[in-house]
């Protein structure tokens, strides 16, 4: 016999059981790799560095090793005996699920013509149509077997959940054993309020007495639960945010906006204001040239409006009071959470006020808006869902200025990048905003800005002209929802403003006009809808509180 095939060399240092062979040249690690791969009659030499030499292994080692391999011989064997177990039980259990379907194919369901006739009806209509025979259509929100005789399906519809209970032949049909995810369904039966003890969506189901499918979703790989889950990248899931929006969260966020927008709209409505709908194409800037979106327009440069507010001013001689509900947008190329380049601009004008009126406006529209959105009970139940720990906001909000807050920095030790304090006349980034609202805790109106880091119509202090009639409303875990000042009524200052900030006043011709035929006292403000829903609802980016966000690098779908 070839010495290869008897000998099988080990060196318990430099030897490897991977990718030796058993040579001097290129040993084992172990001697249980020299008896797997040699056999149990192979002679064993080691490696001793003390006698720089291989030595026959000792009688003791070599037995440990052969008893080493059988043990693993027999995990082996019995992990093979369990594998080849497993794959029968599956093979049959396949047998039986192609068996039972093509029996299911042969299963026919028809409608029994003795039922009452079904009422058609939409889920947010179940309770009230209780114990009558009802036709309900939706998507399969959840579904799972019960034995061989129950099934239960948990239908969507957009305006509430069904639990629909299914049994007997109603479970056997090639439908009922192939049916997916999403696929749309009919169900008639009639709903009954469930048991004590028993728990479903508004604590009733239906019970299905005949079903069928008008559109069935796709399984395996194409399966809707295998194109989302909860570790995918942020980017896939604005991808797919058409498939998002049906998750339980992100439909109750965007009923509670639908709510929310009513709620402004109620609100203004009962304070006397008109509703405007101001021009997205405009020639002028408001918020800095820097973060205009262009296009051209007839062959002349034109933008996408960052703010109504210029044009909601000229409607106060005519119409009073006057607010919109428009989109604005922004070109920052900012990644932060609250930060869109478009977005739902709440925005209002008042004439004939105060400074202090303006704060007052402000924290009434939103202490009125929540209280509105809470009074719809089945709204409510969707914002606590969302954010369990919500409470309501106790008036009057805090009111603290810009020079307070610059120096509240300093004492909290809240400083630049750097290291270094913020001083008077810089901006507060969000980082530090944020640091110093959520240490407070509450809503804060942060109020009388320095002239230079606020916009161009912005009125002046009478008191000190270094800052103007301004205020940001904070809240905790969000930051500045809204953002406010009394607008410059006198020609000559709303003059110097335009020249402060380097704009031509030409194209604002309009705009200057307010001040030559009956200027008066007015200002009004800006709110973020999806900063005010991401501070309702308890969300981590402004992006989770619109339909299709829309942001540095992201235009689809």
């Amino acid at each position: 016999m070839d010495v290869k095939e008897t000998v099988a060399f080990i060196n318990e240092t430099t030897g490897s059981d991977e990718t030796g062979t058993g040579t001097k040249g290129n040993p084992y690690k172990t001697a249980v790799a020299a008896i797997q791969g040699h056999g149990s009659n192979v002679k064993v030499f080691v490696w001793k560095p003390e006698e720089n030499e291989f030595k026959p292994i000792s009688d003791t080692a070599l037995k440990k090793a052969k008893k080493r391999v059988e043990d693993i011989a027999r995990k082996q064997k019995k992990i093979e005996e369990q594998n080849a177990a497993k794959a029968e039980k599956e093979r049959l259990k396949q047998e039986e699920e192609l068996r039972k379907i093509e029996e299911a194919k042969s299963i026919v369901l028809k409608e029994d013509p003795s039922l009452p006739p079904a009422k058609k009806i939409k889920i947010s209509q179940a309770i009230e149509n209780r114990d009558h025979r009802v036709k309900v259509s939706g998507w399969v929100h959840r579904q799972r077997t019960q034995g061989k005789d129950m099934k239960f399906i948990v239908l969507r519809d957009g305006t509430g959940y069904l639990q629909c209970f299914l049994f007997g032949r109603l479970c056997h049909s090639y439908d009922s054993l192939t049916l997916t995810l999403e696929s749309t369904i009919t169900v008639y039966g009639i709903i009954s309020e469930l048991p004590e003890g028993k728990t479903a969506p508004d604590n009733h189901e239906l019970r299905v007495d005949y079903w069928e499918v008008i559109h069935k979703a796709p399984g395996g790989d194409d399966a809707f639960t295998n194109q989302l889950n909860s570790e995918a990248d942020p980017s896939v899931l604005y991808d797919l945010r058409h498939l998002v929006i049906r998750g339980e969260n992100a439909s109750a966020t965007l009923k509670v906006r639908s709510s929310v927008l009513k709620s402004f709209r109620d609100h203004f409505a009962s304070k006397g204001f008109t509703e405007i709908t101001p021009p997205s194409m405009v020639q002028t800037q408001v918020e800095g040239g820097s973060t205009l979106f262009a296009l051209q327009y007839y062959g002349e440069m034109v933008y996408l409006t960052q703010t109504a507010q210029l044009y909601l001013e000229t409607c106060l001689p005519s119409l009073g009071d006057v607010y919109t509900i428009s989109e604005s947008f922004r070109a920052e190329k900012s990644h932060t959470r609250r930060h869109l380049s478009e977005y739902t601009h709440v925005e209002a004008e008042m004439g004939f006020i105060t400074f202090d009126d303006l704060l007052e406006t402000v924290e009434d529209m939103v202490c009125d808006v929540v209280d509105r959105t809470l009074a719809d009970p089945k709204i409510s139940k969707l914002v606590y869902q969302l954010n369990p720990g919500f409470k309501k906001l106790e008036r009057p909000f805090m009111r603290l200025d810009y020079k307070d807050a610059i120096q509240y920095l300093k004492d909290h030790n809240i400083t630049k990048d750097d290291g270094t304090f913020y001083e008077f006349g810089e901006d507060i980034p969000e980082a530090p905003e944020r640091a110093m609202i959520d240490r407070i805790g509450k809503p804060v109106f942060l109020c009388r800005f320095p002239a230079e880091i606020k916009a161009f119509y912005m009125k002046k202090c009478a008191d000190d002209r270094r800052v103007t009639e301004s205020v940001d409303l904070l809240m905790p875990t969000v930051g500045e929802i809204v953002g406010a000042s009394m607008r410059i009524t006198d020609l000559g200052e709303l003059l110097e403003g335009y020249k402060r900030e380097g704009i031509e006043p030409t194209p604002y011709y309009w705009y200057t006009d307010q001040r030559k035929f009956g200027t008066c006292e007015h200002g009004g403000f800006g709110l973020g809808l999806e900063r005010f829903l991401a501070w309702l609802l308890d969300r981590k980016t402004v992006r989770d509180c619109c339909l299709y966000p829309r942001f540095t690098e992201r235009c689809a779908p």
